[in-house]
């Protein structure tokens, strides 16, 4: 569930310069982010005016937020300002990357975390390029059926309690970019988010909500003492301090990575994990690494994409269905039914190989090589009919992925570039919250394909090269998104939430930027759609068609449901002097620019 989608209204906080506030600022709906003068020419004169169905709930021309310099778009406010905050004092873009991180952690404990993973993609304004893998890894006493009963019927074990969490990777992952492409010391870049872990954040509509909405969760562990005081939601307007992971931030910033996975903290949380029946050991921790990989590197239409690589599918299923669409002269109208028609057929097409052939590529031979390539996804494109949808069973599909993830993107005023995906899982990831340390602790364990053939949580079915092996990374959706223009020179950066909607949602964003020539307002306010190959159904945001565009594609022999949303994207654009920034209008987010 969104609690986004739950908002009452914003509380109206000042803000003041360098967070010096006398009381704290709110975690998510701070208010306005300062938005500075849209000057004349600040839009890239190719857009086009966007048309959408009537009855969509957000409007054609919106406005995004203009910065001359820089700009940081996250799904909370205050962790925008933290990146903003190491831009101003000369940071560049990873350091303010790594600053959001951790920031993250504290106002956004729903999927902020030091008790997950993710992924990274840095272009720098030289030229040089990365892609950061520090996804979960399954611990060293996980075994494939572990989450099946003596009946060999799945339990859910995999989604909630001590058992569903792979070994965290956060924090190795940010303070190794750091380290390789930052300025600042880390003690410099997690001052924020120590500063909001100690002062405190006013709780805001959307931070009570997010509690409120999932409190019998977080009730079940050690977190209903940390968030729900008197067994509630703590009221709108109080304030939320965060001492024990305050306490964690700081021994980080002391000590660096080695404070979280060696030493008296990791050995109390891993002590307080295995009492509740977790398996995460200290040699877990001591054996985990980031790993430094290279970025997918595809072109569509003349644009240059750099996105993540196995263990994420993000980059590769991207990069597939880009390259059927791109055997197209043109798309088709935005919002017609063969528009409906061609993206839904290239992710179902795109996706059937992801769910069979991806997986972490230190245990799996991942045929990269052939599912980006052109040729191939001409083949695929060859499938596509004109005027019938097609079953995935006869594609060989193959035999579900959390959907509360978060992304946020970063640009500085040299042109360095970051997108970060990052993620717990589900919402508050299995609930267990490690007292002693103060923060939760992921499921990503249900991402493996713990009955391989059977879909997970989210649906998603998935082979026998996604299946649990002890040390290996989980397969993800995460897509982490950098795009170059025909020039070479920085256009867009982008990622998304939303478990597998996390492709669909980035890549239709970069389509209705680059085929449909959108301002990057409209591109994520535009309707969006869906396909996995299984369940074989096309997901269409609630009156993102025409009701006649349904019927067709009915008649076509889609079957045809109905999303509330698809996808939570932040992203930031190039623009003629300077750079917009633009929070989905589906979430709580708003970026900050300077």
């Amino acid at each position: 569930m969104s609690h986004q989608l739950l908002l009452l209204g914003a509380l109206a906080l000042a803000s003041s310069p360098a967070f010096a506030q006398s009381r704290p600022a709110g975690a998510t709906d701070v208010g306005v982010a300062q938005r500075l003068p849209a000057a004349r020419g600040a839009r890239t004169p190719a857009r086009l005016p966007a048309q959408f169905p009537d009855g969509w709930r957000h409007a054609a021309g919106g406005d995004a937020v203009f910065g001359a310099h820089a700009m940081v778009a996250t799904d909370a406010p205050l962790a925008s300002r933290a990146g903003v905050e190491m831009l101003k004092r000369g940071g560049n873009a990873v350091d303010a990357a790594v600053a959001v991180g951790f920031a993250l952690a504290v106002v956004y404990p729903e999927a902020g975390n030091i008790g997950g993973g993710g992924y990274m993609v840095i272009h720098m304004a030289d030229g040089r390029t990365a892609a950061l893998d520090y996804r979960e890894v399954a611990p060293l006493a996980a075994t494939r059926d572990m989450y099946l009963d003596s009946a060999g019927t799945l339990t859910t074990k995999s989604v909630v309690g001590p058992l569903a969490s792979g070994v965290p990777g956060a924090v190795a992952g940010l303070t190794a970019a750091l380290r390789k492409y930052g300025t600042m010391s880390l003690a410099q870049v997690m001052a924020p988010a120590i500063r909001f872990a100690e002062r405190g954040v006013l709780v805001d509509t959307a931070l009570h909500y997010s509690l409120h909405n999932n409190a019998s969760l977080i009730e079940q562990f050690a977190g209903g003492t940390a968030f729900l005081p008197d067994s509630a939601a703590p009221a709108i307007g109080s304030t939320l301090r965060q001492p024990e992971l305050a306490r964690t931030l700081r021994a980080i910033a002391r000590r660096g990575s080695a404070a979280f996975y060696r030493g008296p903290i990791a050995e109390a949380w891993t002590a307080e994990l295995r009492g509740a029946g977790g398996i995460i050991t200290m040699d877990d921790l001591s054996k985990y690494r980031a790993v430094w990989r290279t970025p997918v590197r595809s072109t569509y239409r003349g644009y240059t994409l750099l996105t993540m690589p196995p263990s994420s599918s993000g980059g590769v299923t991207i990069t597939e269905t880009l390259n059927i669409l791109e055997g197209y002269d043109a798309l088709p109208a935005f919002g017609s039914t063969r528009w409906a028609h061609l993206l839904g057929s290239a992710y179902q097409r795109a996706f059937i190989d992801r769910n069979a052939k991806l997986a972490d590529p230190a245990f799996v031979q991942v045929p990269i090589a052939q599912l980006t390539d052109k040729a191939y996804a001409a083949t695929l494109r060859a499938t596509i009919g004109a005027d019938r949808a097609t079953p995935t069973a006869t594609l060989g599909g193959a035999p579900r992925e959390g959907m509360e993830t978060t992304h946020y993107s970063v640009v500085d005023r040299s042109g360095n570039a970051v997108a970060t995906t990052t993620t717990l899982n589900n919402l508050y990831g299995s609930g267990v919250y490690v007292a002693s340390a103060g923060f939760f602790l992921n499921d990503e364990m249900d991402d493996f394909a713990a009955q391989p053939g059977r879909p997970n949580m989210f649906g998603l079915v998935q082979g026998e090269a996604n299946a649990i092996q002890p040390g290996k990374r989980m397969l993800s959706a995460m897509s982490p998104t950098v795009v170059l223009d025909r020039q070479g020179k920085l256009l867009l950066v982008a990622g998304s939430r939303g478990g597998p909607r996390i492709i669909t949602s980035t890549s239709q964003v970069i389509l209705n930027v680059i085929d449909y020539r959108m301002t990057l307002a409209d591109a994520m306010s535009a309707p969006r759609l869906h396909h996995q190959a299984l369940p074989d159904s096309l997901a269409i945001e609630r009156d993102g068609v025409r009701p006649a565009v349904a019927d067709s594609l009915r008649a076509m022999g889609y079957g045809v449901s109905t999303s509330r949303g698809i996808g939570l994207v932040n992203a930031v654009m190039r623009v003629r002097g300077g750079y917009e920034g633009v929070s989905d209008p589906r979430s709580s987010g708003r970026p900050v620019g300077y």
